[in-house]
């Protein structure tokens, strides 16, 4: 059996964790070599002590002089800090494995190093492939990286597909691709309702257990509008042929219809570290610590159409990949703000998509030729997105 390397970008986050999870169930299979996180030093002193990796990296420095006085008696960790440090752990010889779990667009430069390095990449971070599209596609081909999804609808999906054929749907015969969602905890709310939202109240999933900043954009819908772009990257789609399910159990992560009329599905439990031990040992599978799922206690599978008037961020999304250039790049970044504002108390729930939709409106698509433009309307949208927060709150 061979041991493979893994560096875990985001550790401290909860895909970091559950892939921690696993990874501990498994000494002979995975060994870690290097464990990063943003500001949560303390936390991760805590990981490195456990799992003892060569490297470990905070990308804000004054969190990496914190950790090296944490690790002090730890000579063996080689403390780092910055995006400089994130992108090495990502792309060293001495890795295999690169869990890509980094929120937001600030994971996009280490992941893009990983896909260079020519590793397997676990992707977990979603908005960088919304934000860099085909670029980031023609990455992973250039460099012959290996590309698993662990977010748990396009895992689905890929455990749903002929493993020659994920590129390739229609000649694999599929017709159709049904992406579910959970509905968020608002989904028989008022549009009344939803402008008296807190962030306690949004980030307290009714099934999954995630990040706050996730956990934002399921009850906004913006996570189906993300995931739908990626969708179209990974399996080489169109939004016409994606679907949109909501399905408040989350036990069906979605569907692939094929032309003779058969529906495969991948069902589970709502828990990460499924999608994650599969990426981990695909296409081996080893045990991720899930219960068993039990139908006869869950009895009924419920399926309804996404309100895209009272959650227009799905719709937002969609245009935004017709719309083509970076257009998604800057939706995302739009998002990002918007999200931060109202975790911060300073934005209604309600106002996110007025944000989005207004930077979005400000903001000129242009050709997505290079990642430094892509960087570059990522920074522009950022400070327009911060403008309209202004004019609204005036």
């Amino acid at each position: 059996m061979v041991t493979r390397s893994i560096s875990v970008l985001g550790a401290t986050g909860s895909i970091g964790l559950s892939t921690l999870d696993v990874v501990r169930r498994h000494p002979d299979r995975f060994s870690v070599y290097a464990l990063t996180a943003s500001t949560r030093a303390e936390e991760l002193a805590v990981l490195c002590r456990e799992f003892r990796p060569k490297v470990a990296v905070m990308a804000d420095p004054e969190a990496a002089d914190v950790l090296s006085k944490l690790l002090a008696d730890l000579p063996e960790t080689h403390v780092l800090g910055g995006l400089e440090g994130l992108c090495e752990v990502a792309s060293t010889p001495d890795v295999d494995t690169v869990m890509a779990a980094i929120v937001g667009a600030a994971g996009l430069s280490p992941t893009l190093s990983a896909v260079r390095a020519g590793k397997r990449v676990l992707l977990a971070n979603k908005e960088a492939l919304v934000m860099s599209g085909r670029l980031f596609m023609d990455a992973v081909a250039e460099a012959g990286a290996e590309l698993l999804p662990i977010d748990s609808e396009h895992n689905a999906i890929f455990q749903c597909m002929p493993a020659d054929k994920v590129r390739d749907p229609a000649g694999a015969g599929i017709t159709r691709i049904l992406l579910t969602a959970s509905g968020g905890p608002f989904r028989e709310h008022s549009a009344e309702d939803l402008r008296s939202v807190t962030p306690a109240q949004a980030c307290a999933h009714p099934n999954w257990s995630m990040g706050q900043k996730i956990s934002v954009d399921s009850a906004t819908l913006m996570n189906k509008g993300l995931e739908l772009i990626e969708a179209c990257w990974l399996f080489n789609t169109t939004p016409q042929k994606v679907e949109v399910h909501v399905h408040p159990e989350s036990i069906i992560h979605s569907m692939v219809e094929y032309a003779d009329g058969s529906v495969l599905a991948q069902l589970g439990s709502p828990d990460m570290r499924t999608p994650i031990a599969n990426g981990l040992a695909w296409p081996e599978r080893i045990d991720a610590g899930v219960a068993p799922l039990d139908l006869f206690a869950i009895g009924r599978f419920h399926f309804e159409r996404p309100d895209l008037g009272r959650f227009p961020c799905l719709r937002l999304a969609a245009e935004a990949f017709e719309a083509g250039g970076t257009a998604p790049a800057v939706l995302n970044a739009a998002n990002e703000v918007a999200v931060a504002a109202f975790l911060e108390g300073s934005l209604c729930f309600s106002d996110i998509p007025v944000i989005i939709e207004r930077t979005l409106v400000a903001t000129a698509v242009e050709p997505a030729d290079s990642f430094d433009i892509i960087f570059a309307k990522d920074k522009e949208a950022r400070a327009r997105a911060r403008e309209q927060i202004g004019l609204l709150t005036v």
